[in-house]
């Protein structure tokens, strides 16, 4: 039953929806500063940084046991805002383009509600495993 709550797959869902939350956030920012001159989006990387992350623990001495994440490695595959300071197409300098930025939320939300609904249906299975305990 710890692994419900302590799993490697209930850790990568909760930093996806962690993630899937700042990335919210991010797309927000930018699309606040849509006309402000000079201003460089954001964006948040977070799957190429899990996946990493992924690989290095199973490489390690720490994942010896299955899906046991070591003391060290607790922090990795956290989700990092990186500015994206490629050339603009527009003459103030901003590279901001609000179909991108409502693209991409779209997209997050999606990712959102599908990491929420795994996360509901696993503790679905817990609640079912205390209720059925009661009897």
């Amino acid at each position: 039953m710890n692994e419900i709550w302590s799993g490697k797959v209930f850790t990568y869902l909760v930093k996806g929806l962690d993630a899937s939350a700042l990335r919210q956030r991010v797309h927000a920012h930018n699309l606040a500063n849509v006309n402000t001159p000079d201003f460089k989006r954001s964006y948040v990387a977070f799957e190429q940084i899990l996946k990493d992350a992924s690989v290095r623990v199973k490489g390690s001495v720490a994942a010896a046991k299955p899906g046991h994440i070591g003391r060290g490695e607790a922090g990795e595959g956290e989700a990092k805002v990186v500015r994206d300071s490629t050339t603009s197409m527009r003459s103030d300098g901003n590279n901001v383009d609000v179909d991108t930025e409502m693209t991409q939320l779209a997209i997050n939300q999606l990712y959102y509600n599908a990491l929420s609904q795994q996360v509901n249906d696993r503790l679905g299975v817990l609640r079912y495993v205390i209720n059925e305990g009661r009897r």
